[in-house]
Order: structure tokens, then sequence, then C-alpha cells
């Protein structure tokens, strides 16, 4: 390799750790930002509690909370967790019922979604149904779903399919429609069918939209899922608060809410990375 050669790769080298270096201390600088945002708001609860400004059995301590906590989450003086199931059992069964209405969700939403937006007589008649279900609150249905089918699994899978599925059909039948006319025609002059457009075309065309919709519509999910569990939740996260709300254990709720809340975030950051791979050309062209 000549000198020139050698010099060239010796400065892309020092560029690119220059800029690895940049972007480890800018996640190192936005890292201590949200410590310290969390120091803040944990210091000012404290002094809240601390000035007694509200019964303790109202607003518990920090302290109180990770003590509930820590005991949902192990076995003590004989006793497992809450309601005989640990913390991580509460919410892996929470998990699964969501996993399960928003798996059901996405697959209807997504098919409903393009009919929506590709054909317009169904359009015209289910648009409204689905317009009608989005603005309707998960408890107005939950006792219709539990006279139909009972208080097992299914209304509460039920209440978290029907929930979901408005936001994936909305994202998918309006991104749809905002496929760009000019590469719909450029297909068709290439000999694309109304089946390979679809597939080729206008789902890849969609995708990005369609999975912001999934990630908007497993949010609806988790939001509903204290409500889907209201009817024989236990085990699970929502069905856990309940409990504890009946008991006025407001520390035990808190501790449930911060877990849905924590766990919320987790997923949402697996859904953007499959987001990135999935799409990597989205906010490129």
């Amino acid at each position: 390799m000549s000198a020139v050669g050698m010099a060239v790769k010796a400065g892309a080298a020092a560029g690119a750790g220059s800029a690895a270096r940049k972007r480890f201390a800018e996640a190192l600088r936005w890292t201590a930002l949200r410590a310290l945002a969390l120091a803040a708001l944990l210091a000012g609860w404290q002094l809240v509690v601390q000035l007694e400004l509200w019964p303790r059995a109202l607003v518990p301590s920090p302290g109180e909370v990770w003590h509930q906590f820590v005991l949902a989450s192990t076995v003590h003086d004989g006793v497992r967790g809450y309601s005989g199931h640990l913390l991580g059992e509460h919410l892996a069964a929470s998990l699964r019922r969501i996993a399960q209405g928003t798996g059901w969700a996405v697959l209807f939403g997504t098919a409903l979604g393009l009919a929506i937006g590709t054909l317009r007589p169904v359009a015209v008649v289910l648009e409204p149904a689905v317009t009608f279900l989005r603005t309707l609150p998960p408890l107005a249905y939950l006792s219709l779903l539990v006279i139909w089918f009972g208080i097992d699994e299914s209304p509460k899978v039920w209440l978290l399919l029907i929930a979901a599925l408005p936001p994936v059909a909305a994202a998918t039948a309006a991104a749809v429609r905002g496929v760009p006319g000019d590469l719909l025609e450029a297909a068709r002059a290439l000999g694309a069918g109304r089946w390979s457009l679809l597939g080729g075309v206008v789902l890849p065309a969609a995708l990005p939209e369609i999975l912001t919709g999934v990630r908007i519509a497993v949010g609806v999910a988790y939001t509903s899922v204290v409500a889907a569990e209201t009817i024989n939740g236990v085990p699970g996260i929502g069905g856990m608060i309940r409990d504890a709300q009946r008991y006025n254990q407001t520390a035990v709720v808190l501790a449930g809410i911060i877990t849905i809340g924590l766990s919320g975030i987790v997923l949402d950051g697996l859904l953007k990375a499959v987001e990135r791979l999935a799409v990597p050309w989205r906010g490129r062209a």
C-alpha cells in the first residue's frame, strides 16, 4: 500500500473513532440528564411526604413503594409475592394478554386498513365503524364481553383486541391512501397486476406508518390492561392493582403502575428497534 493510501486509511479510522467518541459523550450527557430528572422527581416526592401535605395512606414515600415492590417480587414469611404470585408472574400474565390482543389486532387491523384504503365501498361502510370503536372507552364494553364470554381469558383478550384494532386500521388506511400516485402508475406501466402492486409497492410504501400504528396500538393495549383485568384478573398486573385498590394499599398500586410504565418503555424501545430494522429507509426517502 502506498504512503498516500495508508494516510487516507489512518485518517478515516481517526475520523470514525472521533465520531464514536462524540456519540458516546452525547449518550452519556442524555443519560445524566435523565438521571438528574429522576432524582429531582424522587426528591420532590419525598418532600411532599415529609411535609405531610396528604395522609401517608394516600401518598406513601418512595421507600415504602420500593419495599412493596420487593415484597411483591419475593417470597417472604411463607407468602409468595402478592396474591400468591410474584410481581414478574403478574407482569408476564398481562404481557401475554397484551400480546394476544394486539397480535390479533395487528392481523385484522392491517387487513381492514388495506381494504378501507383501496376499496371505496368498504371505506364507506366500515370506516365509520372503526371511528366508532376508537371513541369507545374499554370499560364501556367490558360488561358486555363478560356476558358474552364469561370471566376467563376470552373477554380480556377481546377487550384488548377491540381497543388496539382501530389505531392499526386507521394508520394502515391513511398510509395506503398516501402512497404517491406516480409510484403506482410507474408500477402499472411495468406490468404490475393488482396483487403484485399491493404486495410489491403499496405495502412497502405504507409499512412505516403501519408500524407507527402498531406502536400506538400497543400503547392503547397497555392503557387498557387494568380495565381488562378488572374481572378475575389475578395473576395480572392490572388485577394486582385493582385488588390492592380495594384494600387501600396505595404503595402496592404505585408499584404496579410503575411496573407497567417501565415495561412499556422497554417494549416501545424494542418496537422502535424493529421499526429501524424493518424500514431503514424511513426519513431518508
